[in-house]
């Protein structure tokens, strides 16, 4: 057809699924799942661990056979599928991508250059993934390629990829001209590329028009009229939806007032003081006292100890506050989880020192995770061996899904998404003051995510986090210590997006080539350190002065109550001002970035 005004662009189907079904013992999954998957969709499949997500991609790509129903493929369809349990074909990292300079490419994206001869068998679990990954997008072949007929099939894709890589993945995925079905907890993934939303809830399907934010509106309007309607799920999506809603650059904090605001706006009605028999995360908590962790001139490497080529990251000084929400930051490889552990006192560094004040009580949540026994019911492994169940442990299994049905199942019958919910349980259940989380957000549902940033929030302690997750670190860390060769453990405030903004101006500046002065122009003499010094202390006063215009705001938000032409008015006010906030503290990292080149 001739191209021009009023074409009809016609879609061609791939895959076609109807009356889909899986259960396992106990328990169905899903029952009488449909859906039609052609060219050009963006489909993400959602669901609390457990409901079958990983089940019906399996099913979808023909790995796994339905337990009932039909699914058919459009002529010439080819399925690519990422599994989560991938076997790989091969013993070098090349013999399972491919030797062409594509798969070299790919590899040095995912963080793997110049690994494409080593042997997979001594990989770690997160790179033996990353290859399976890239197997995958070979096989699909180059964005610019006529790859129309290919349903791209990924199971949690951004799994042990740092910042950078699932920046990268996110942007080849956005190009790829087939099809896309893809299982993610990644938010900033699943609103940047998603068209069509899958929810897996309660053994049901729904099928969701319009991407991220269109799925968390029908869910909230769904959950507001079902007769079994869930108060803390419904809470937490219009909360989601609001952050959502305020737009990358403002997604940097998430201080509890600011979110409350923002539902505010969104509901229009006051945010609700507080949820009936709200769990006191704070019961039985120990206080920490003024020392918490210290750490001073930690540096670390791996091998003999004279060996000093292959150090990890030298001279970190760090002092945790009492109410500490730092995020760390970096590559694969840099060594955050080994400087997470060293903060755990797993081990000790090859030099520097660490003091752990005497009323420390840690909680470590791992990408290794503990021995479950089987046999052992979900409630008696949170309760643990001394005691029996109570309506507290009942009541924090209920906040992270588990039904009374599901505390008593025994846990071989959990999924391996389920497990690490578990496992998060168990470690908040200890009622540590002082919280390591490495890579939380991984396995974990959408749901849970949201469970675990409310419950961080006001976590009665210090909360260190891991994390590849941009989004997870925009709504729960206050500042990030960064781990890489320009900031080699050196705390940034602003959390995740300070650093961001710190980033992007410094690759904005790189790669401009120098150009002589002209002869006749005088050269500008760069700001004195004091002069820098001065400037800084004069935004800190900015910064402070806009921080209490905001919590007036805030307040004055709380205020109105059902008044919405005054919540429209004081929303309005609040943007703009976030907006000037913003640029105030932007200032702030480009002063301080400034002084200390100047020292």
């Amino acid at each position: 057809m001739r191209a021009g005004v009023g074409r009809i662009v016609r879609r061609v189907i791939l895959l076609d699924a109807s009356g889909l079904s899986a259960s396992r013992p106990g328990r169905p999954l899903f029952d009488d799942c449909s859906i039609t998957v052609s060219d050009g969709d963006r489909i993400a499949i959602v669901g609390l661990n457990g409901s079958g997500k990983s089940t019906l991609l399996r099913q979808l790509a023909g790995s796994a056979e339905a337990e009932t129903g039909t699914i058919r493929r459009g002529r010439g369809a080819r399925v690519v599928m990422l599994d989560q349990d991938a076997d790989l074909v091969g013993d070098t990292a090349f013999d399972v991508t491919g030797t062409g300079w594509e798969s070299a490419a790919i590899l040095d994206h995912l963080g793997l250059g110049g690994r494409g001869d080593e042997h997979v068998a001594t990989m770690s679990g997160g790179e033996i993934k990353r290859v399976a990954l890239a197997r995958a997008l070979v096989e699909v072949g180059a964005p610019g390629e006529a790859a129309h007929d290919v349903v791209l099939v990924l199971d949690e894709p951004t799994n042990h990829l740092d910042i950078d890589a699932i920046a990268w993945l996110e942007e080849r995925l956005a190009n790829h001209r087939g099809a896309l079905l893809l299982v993610t907890h990644d938010r900033h993934v699943l609103d940047r590329l998603t068209n069509r939303i899958l929810e897996l809830d309660r053994g049901k399907t729904y099928m969701h028009e319009g991407g991220y934010a269109a799925y968390l509106e029908a869910k909230a309007e769904r959950e507001a009229q079902s007769e079994r309607a869930e108060d803390v799920r419904r809470n937490l999506a219009r909360s989601e939806l609001a952050w959502l809603r305020r737009g990358a650059p403002a997604r940097t904090r998430k201080p509890k007032a600011r979110i409350e605001a923002a539902t505010a706006i969104v509901d229009g009605k006051a945010q609700a003081a507080a949820r009936a028999g709200e769990l006191d995360l704070a019961f039985g908590t120990r206080r920490l006292g003024d020392t918490v962790i210290d750490l001073a001139g930690v540096g670390h490497h791996f091998g003999p100890a004279n060996d000093t080529s292959a150090w990890l990251f030298r001279g970190v000084d760090l002092s945790l506050d009492p109410r500490e929400r730092l995020g760390i930051i970096g590559p694969n490889g840099a060594g955050k989880s080994t400087l997470l552990d060293i903060v755990a006192g797993r081990f000790a560094p090859v030099e520097g020192r660490v003091t752990t004040g005497v009323t420390v009580a840690l909680g470590v949540y791992d990408q290794r995770g503990r021995d479950l026994d089987s046999a052992m019911t979900v409630e008696k492994a949170v309760a643990g061996p001394t005691r029996h169940p109570d309506w507290e442990d009942a009541r924090f299994l209920e906040r992270f899904w588990f039904d009374a049905d599901a505390q008593r199942a025994p846990i071989g019958l959990l999924s391996g998404g389920e497990r690490r919910r578990l496992q998060l349980v168990l470690t908040l259940r200890q009622k540590p003051n002082v919280l390591l989380l490495d890579e939380p957000t991984n396995d974990l549902d959408l749901d849970t995510l949201r469970v675990l940033e409310d419950v961080l929030e006001d976590w009665p302690g210090a909360v260190v986090v891991v994390s590849h997750d941009r989004a997870f670190l925009e709504r729960t860390v206050t500042d990030v210590l960064v781990i890489d060769e320009h900031h080699p453990g050196r705390r940034i405030p602003g959390g995740f997006g300070g650093w961001e903004a710190a980033r992007r101006a410094r690759s904005a500046a790189s790669p401009r080539p120098k150009q002589a002065a002209p002869t006749a122009a005088p050269q500008s003499k760069p700001p004195s350190p004091s002069t820098l010094g001065r400037q800084l202390r004069d935004t800190e006063k900015e910064i402070a002065t806009l921080e209490r215009r905001r919590d007036k705001l805030v307040t004055e938000l709380e205020a109105a109550g059902s008044d919405v032409d005054a919540l429209t008015r004081a929303g309005n006010d609040l943007a703009r001002l976030e907006a000037e906030l913003g640029a105030a503290e932007q200032r702030w990292l480009d002063l301080a970035e400034a002084l200390e080149q100047a020292r």
